[in-house]
């Protein structure tokens, strides 16, 4: 580990070197990826200087212990300090281990949430209209934007499926953990007898993507337009606007992906929110076929993101929230709901850094 922050640290000079550069200062591009460097390594050179001069400084204290003639008041409060130092350094080392770990590339992006109801019938798209309306105050709190891509939703007030963006600082880095299926425990109000209902609604995150991280052949593209409609088939425009567009590569026969909105009234808007959508997927499998053939345990701590996999349970009964990859269990279903997902979302990502650190042999 020290070599490699030795490494980092020699690179961060020889920026700070180039950024004085007056070629390099002339060419913008060049200026604004070292500048983009420079601040990515910034504070872990920060933490590694620090830890350099706690570790001085605690051996200094030991060698003035090794001096003979003492006073045991002095010793004393010698002793103290070098306690402290000690649990400070190895703090620090745990810091710089968790900054060395390799970073997720779509952390800083911003991502696209996919809602859909599964089993259970009108009270699954109920449960997503929730769900939807937990993330959507989750964002709020975040100071995120969030843009409803496509929808379809019941006559009872739930929907079937949403695709929305969310756009913001680290909003992938935070939302990709809920990933899944997310299973609802309670009586249903139509249920007469109290019985308690079990459904499931799985959410899917992808990392937003931009035209330069998938090269689309637009030959491989076919988009159909249509009238769009509302629940139960009731028309809700009487134009050609919404857009379905299927992707079917001409190399893999094995991927046909169909995307479909009709929120907007252009079909224009509609067109290129479906071509967002589009793209997210395409990345998503392209990454994810990437990552698994580097290793059969990727995301092992937190699960594998599959679309079915049950990653949580929500017990109205109860009052109780369960996310079943790290074993946390919270009473605090209304809070939760409510968007109050930090408590969540950050167990979720110490586990996720504990896992790594293990792997690595930290």
């Amino acid at each position: 580990m020290f070599e490699q922050l030795e490494a980092t640290a020699k690179r961060y000079d020889e920026l700070n070197r180039l950024l004085g550069d007056p070629a390099v200062l002339a060419d913008s591009d060049a200026l604004r990826t070292l500048a983009k460097e420079q601040a990515e390594l910034r504070p872990i050179v920060d933490s590694y200087h620090e830890y350099c001069k706690v570790q001085q400084e605690l051996e200094d204290n030991r060698s003035l212990l090794s001096q003979d003639g003492l006073e045991d008041d002095f010793v004393e409060l010698v002793e103290e300090e070098i306690s402290t130092l000690r649990e400070r350094l190895e703090a620090l080392e745990q810091d710089l281990r968790l900054a060395l770990l390799p970073q997720d590339p779509n952390d800083a992006r911003g991502a696209l949430i996919e809602i859909r109801a599964g089993t259970g019938g009108d009270e699954a798209a109920l449960f997503a209209a929730e769900l939807f309306r937990m993330y959507s105050r989750y964002a709020e709190t975040q100071r995120w934007r969030m843009e409803i891509l496509s929808s379809s939703d019941t006559e009872t007030g739930g929907i079937k499926e949403i695709v929305a963006s969310i756009e913001g600082p680290s909003v992938y880095r935070k939302m990709k953990y809920e990933s899944g299926t997310h299973r609802v425990q309670r009586v249903p109000v139509t249920e007469t007898q109290g019985r308690i209902h079990t459904s499931a609604v799985t959410v899917a995150i992808l990392p937003e993507a931009e035209d330069v991280d998938v090269d689309i052949d637009p030959t491989e593209l076919r988009v159909d337009v249509f009238r769009s409609s509302g629940p139960g088939g009731q028309s809700v425009n009487t134009t050609d606007s919404a857009v379905r567009i299927t992707y079917e590569p001409k190399d893999r026969k094995d991927l046909r992906i169909v995307v479909t909105c009709q929120d907007e009234k252009s079909q224009h808007k509609n067109r290129a929110k479906a071509m967002k959508v589009l793209r997210a997927r395409i990345m998503d499998i392209l990454q994810d076929e990437q990552q698994a053939q580097v290793s059969q345990q990727r995301r092992a701590m937190i699960g594998s993101g599959d679309r079915s996999e049950r990653i949580r349970t929500y017990n109205f009964p109860q009052g109780r929230v369960t996310d079943h990859r790290i074993n946390l269990t919270l009473y605090k279903l209304d809070h939760v709901l409510q968007g109050s997902l930090d408590e969540v979302i950050e167990a979720l990502s110490l586990a996720d850094q504990a896992a790594k650190l293990q792997a690595v042999g930290g």
